[in-house]
């Protein structure tokens, strides 16, 4: 018995190394490239930042104040659409392939037509943001790239994600995981948000109301369908991996799928209400925000509670950290959700800088933290080499946390604060124009340190991807290095 075990392992080991061997360019080539278009978009957000705070843009030099390229409504769509498609799709992408072939125990034959894609999906987001900086964007939020952007990036993502499918039809045994759940789900949900709205807005014709409740639609769920799910998939993963013990409650993940699968398609219209549209619409967005917090609770207590049964390892393993973080703020962002879309609450943060701050929490304090998890977790496993340097991680880790929690505070509370302005209408407009300004200014100073920590991180992925680490099967830890791997046991079964 203990020979025919040894054998399972040894041919376990020989998969997983044929799966990492398979993925290791273009695993790496989103990684790196995503960490790149992280950067340029934090530089663009905190331009966008300070001329909020000082309109005469005298922290700024010379050229960002005279040069057109960077007003502050190209500044802030710059930022905000490289944060979801140059850094956000990416890394999804390169967690999404690596799991999927981790789980369905397959190596890839097709990374060269991923990595094509890859480099076609980059051009194209090359290509949006110079149409946004020079003034060829639409206007229209989370979709300013131009009109010939979007096909592109479409049929980028049907060439890499389509060999996941397959990949995941002919997996090897016919159990499926509670991460493969997730992903399928996140896989088939992109194009269908995607393209539909896409097509809705910039194809066929319809009354501008409608379109801004498209548009409204889209951003929702583009964070409730695809990003969450990727996050909530490479936790559910990670976690047991990490650990070495079994999630807490499989019943329990499962309802957090189906949870967010019936909840999700509802929101964002709430973002209209007052608008001389259907009521229900926006009554119906309110409720999916508010009921957003069943999902995010299970999801949070099932990961925490997991890691909680081995509180020896969540200090010295750096993907348990950032999970654990990611895992917190995602209820943290289920309990914004439900203060923010109630009526009360719409009124005051509707046309304020609140929205901002939910946004950001979801995007890099839920989804990039738990990614950032993941990276660390993969990038030794495919490249074979330990991260260079505990300490980078460490900064990485501690500037992430200090810098996004700022942010959602400082907009939050600034966003009622501005909101308790507009409704004093006794008062001048300009009074709850300039009622944030120290908290603008705060989320500025953040973006400073999130900046520094995404470079030691995209100074630290590119040293990896060199391959200039020490060779080891065990990645980094965060204190000492122990006999053992920090990251458990590659057993048979993944996130059971």
């Amino acid at each position: 018995m203990a020979t025919d075990t040894n054998l399972s392992n040894e041919q376990d080991a020989i998969i997983r190394a044929e799966v990492d061997r398979s993925l290791r360019h273009p695993v790496m080539f989103f990684f790196t490239s995503g960490a790149v278009w992280l950067a340029i978009s934090i530089f663009f957000g905190m331009i966008a930042s300070i001329k909020q705070h000082d309109p005469d843009f005298g922290l700024l030099p010379d050229f960002f104040k005279d040069s057109s390229l960077f007003a502050v409504g190209r500044a802030y769509a710059a930022h905000m659409n490289v944060l979801l498609y140059g850094w956000g799709a990416q890394a999804a992408f390169g967690v999404m392939i690596w799991l999927m072939a981790r789980l369905t125990r397959q190596p890839s034959r097709n990374s060269g037509v991923i990595l094509t894609a890859g480099h076609l999906w980059n051009l194209a987001i090359a290509v949006g943001l110079i149409g946004i900086c020079t003034g060829k964007g639409t206007g229209v939020s989370w979709m300013e790239f131009p009109t010939c952007v979007w096909p592109v990036l479409l049929l980028s993502y049907v060439l890499i994600a389509v060999w996941s499918l397959v990949q995941f039809q002919v997996r090897d045994g016919s159990r499926t995981f509670i991460s493969q759940w997730y992903l399928m789900a996140a896989m088939l949900w992109f194009p269908w948000v995607f393209l539909s709205s896409h097509l809705f807005v910039f194809v066929f014709e319809g009354h501008p109301l409608m379109t801004a409740g498209v548009n409204a639609w889209f951003k929702a769920t583009l964070v409730f369908l695809f990003f969450i799910p990727v996050a909530v998939g490479a936790a559910y993963y990670l976690t047991p991996k990490v650990t070495g013990r079994a999630i807490y409650s499989y019943k329990l993940a499962i309802f957090g799928f189906w949870a967010l699968a019936v909840i999700g398609p509802w929101a964002g219209m709430q973002k209209l209400a007052g608008a001389p549209i259907p009521h229900f619409l926006p009554y119906m967005g309110m409720v999916a925000m508010i009921l957003f917090m069943i999902p995010a609770i299970t999801v949070g207590v099932n990961i925490l509670v997991t890691m909680k049964k081995a509180p020896e390892v969540l200090p010295y393993s750096p993907t348990l950290r950032f999970v654990a973080a990611g895992s917190i703020l995602l209820v943290v962002l289920g309990a914004i959700g439900i203060a923010l879309n109630t009526p009360n609450g719409l009124r005051e943060t509707q046309f304020s800088i609140a929205g901002y701050g939910y946004e950001i929490l979801a995007i890099y304090g839920v989804f990039s933290m738990i990614i950032f998890g993941a990276i660390y977790f993969i990038v030794p496993r495919i490249t074979v080499r330990e991260w260079l340097s505990s300490r980078f991680i460490n900064w990485h880790f501690w500037l992430s946390v200090y810098g996004v929690v700022t942010i959602v505070f400082c907009s939050i509370f600034g966003g009622f604060l501005q909101g308790e302005a507009q409704e004093a209408f006794d008062k001048p407009w300009m009074d709850a124009a300039t009622r944030g300004y120290a908290y603008t200014l705060g989320t500025t100073i953040a973006w400073h340190f999130i900046f520094v920590s995404n470079l030691v991180f995209l100074l630290h992925l590119l040293l990896m991807w060199m391959r200039l680490g020490r060779r080891s099967q065990h990645p980094t830890l965060l204190h000492s290095h122990h006999a053992e791997s920090p990251h458990g046991g590659e057993g048979f079964v993944d996130n059971a």
